[in-house]
Order: structure tokens, then C-alpha cells, then sequence
């Protein structure tokens, strides 16, 4: 089964552009393309497409606010941001109203093509430019901050970070030669202690706690 495409950007040339990378994958079919945030909530519910590509910077209703309504009201419907954007508080708007992933427009096509897959299997997935970005800032973080990171043990803060790298448990698994069950355990002792339950949120903290590895 294809996964469902919406595009959303304000530039009409760039919209034509993805239209046509992604016209050559035959497990990805574009369902319609928007140039802007009120737009794409209104085919998203009629449409319920699996992925959303959202840009940032639109006229009206940014892509922030709009990845924050269209996650609240369409939970089924995931969203990648496309931006041109590598400051930090814009990648850490965007997870927190809800983006499954980060992926900058000069990112080479293939990279773009793995997040849209990513994302539909409901993994997050991170350009590596906006992960070596935000895992840069917090490795200059004050001395004197909080590093919330230490209520973890060691194995939860590995797994953490792995998560974060968009690993689903039996890859974290073998990555860590333990258990997928043991896994699963470690996930669940991470949002207990936490109180964080949703992969974006997981990725968001391990980001800021600078779990994650460039």
C-alpha cells in the first residue's frame, strides 16, 4: 500500500519539484499539495493522508501552529517538516507541536525519501544537520544546568538515544545484544520516569539532554 503524500509550501516551484521525486517511488503517491497552513488542515481531514510535509515559514498560519492543530485533530496523519530553517528553536517548536521529523530543503532527495518512510512507520527521523545542530547546543550548555538526563540508568539513557535515532525496539535490540523484550521494559521504565509517553517527546528531551550522537 502507498504511503499518502500532502505537501504544503508556499513556493509553487518547489511543490512541482517534490511532486516529482516522489512521482518515482512507486510506495509513495502524492495526494494533493498546498500553499498554505488552513489549507492543508482542511485536506487532511478530508484526505487523511499518512504524511504531511510541512514548511515552517508560510503566509497566514505558519507551519508550527499548523502541525500543532493537524496533529491534535488527524492523530493518524504524521508530520515532516521541510524547512529552511537550522535554528534551534525552530526544530524544537516543530517536535513540540507534534513533527515526527526535521529534514532541512537542502537535503539531497534519497534523505528526504527515507524521513517520508521513516515518519509512516511511525519512527522519528532527524536530518543530519539538525541533529549534529541541536546535539552541538547542548553540548554548550551552562555548567550550572540541570541534567535532567541522570534519573536514567545507563542502559535506559543508550536506549533512549536510540529511540531518538528513530530505532525501533527490535534494532535497539540488536543493537544493545539484549532482549527486545528487555527493550520494551527499559521504554516503559523511560516514560514512567519521565512522564513522557510519545516518540516525538522521547526525541525532544534526549535532544535537550543531549543524549543523542552526531
Amino acid at each position: 500500500m502507498s504511503i499518502r503524500v500532502l505537501l504544503v509550501d508556499d513556493h509553487t516551484i518547489l511543490r512541482m519539484a517534490l511532486r516529482v521525486l516522489l512521482a518515482r517511488e512507486s510506495d509513495i503517491k502524492v495526494v494533493a499539495d498546498v500553499d498554505r497552513g488552513s489549507e492543508a488542515l482542511r485536506l487532511a481531514k478530508e484526505l487523511a493522508p499518512d504524511v504531511v510535509v510541512m514548511d515552517i515559514g508560510m503566509p497566514g498560519m505558519d507551519g508550527i501552529e499548523a502541525t500543532r492543530q493537524l496533529t491534535a485533530e488527524t492523530p493518524g496523519t504524521k508530520v515532516l517538516a521541510l524547512s529552511t530553517h537550522l535554528e534551534r528553536h525552530f526544530i524544537l517548536q516543530m517536535l513540540e507541536a507534534g513533527a515526527s521529523g526535521y529534514v532541512v530543503k537542502s537535503a539531497d532527495g534519497e534523505e528526504l525519501l527515507r524521513a517520508i518512510r521513516a515518519v509512516a512507520q511511525n519512527r522519528t527521523f532527524l536530518c543530519a544537520e539538525v541533529a549534529s545542530i541541536m546535539v552541538d547546543s547542548m553540548r554548550h550548555k551552562a555548567p550550572d544546568q540541570e541534567f535532567n538526563g541522570e534519573r536514567l540508568g545507563r542502559r535506559e539513557r543508550e536506549v533512549l538515544a536510540l529511540i531518538a535515532e528513530g530505532k525501533t525496539s527490535h534494532e535497539i535490540a540488536a543493537k544493545l545484544h539484549i532482549a527486545a523484550g528487555t527493550v520494551i521494559a527499559h521504554r516503559r521504565n523511560i516514560s514512567r520516569k519521565l512522564g513522557l509517553h510519545s516518540v516525538a517527546e522521547l526525541t525532544k528531551y534526549a535532544i535537550r539532554e543531549g543524549l543523542t550522537s552526531s
